[in-house]
């Protein structure tokens, strides 16, 4: 038996649905940033409850975004970083983010005054 495709009106209706959401763009934001474990993540986005961050992960490893690596260890070792397809998202998030930074200029002055800094990260 076939497996039943769904119907796209547009190649942004599949992207969205791969990166759509209100944390898989940041989730995989600090993917680029490179391996994370789940605590880690956790630290870096939270407001996004573990149960949300376990579900928006998996999502992003059906997709082929994201390989999720677990380790034999006790306790559990388990790591998620980006799959060289997840890579090739890389330039069309980054022109996404600068948007964003411009928007912030545009609408608030100066992007600094609402916008996060990472210690670890320079914005996009």
């Amino acid at each position: 038996m076939s497996k039943l495709k769904k119907k796209y009106r547009s190649g942004i209706e599949a992207a969205l649905e791969v990166i759509g959401g209100k944390w898989k763009g940041i989730v995989y934001y600090h993917l680029s940033h490179g391996k994370k474990r789940t605590q880690e993540l956790n630290r870096l986005i939270p407001t996004i409850t573990r149960k949300m961050l376990v579900k928006q992960l998996r999502e992003l490893e059906r997709d082929g975004i994201v390989e999720r690596t677990v380790y034999a260890e006790v306790p559990p070792r388990v790591e998620y970083e980006l799959t060289d397809y997840g890579q090739s998202l890389k330039p069309v998030l980054n022109t996404f983010c600068e948007w964003g930074e411009s928007h912030l200029e545009q609408v608030y002055g100066d992007k600094n005054h609402v916008l996060d800094q990472f210690s670890d990260l320079n914005h996009c």
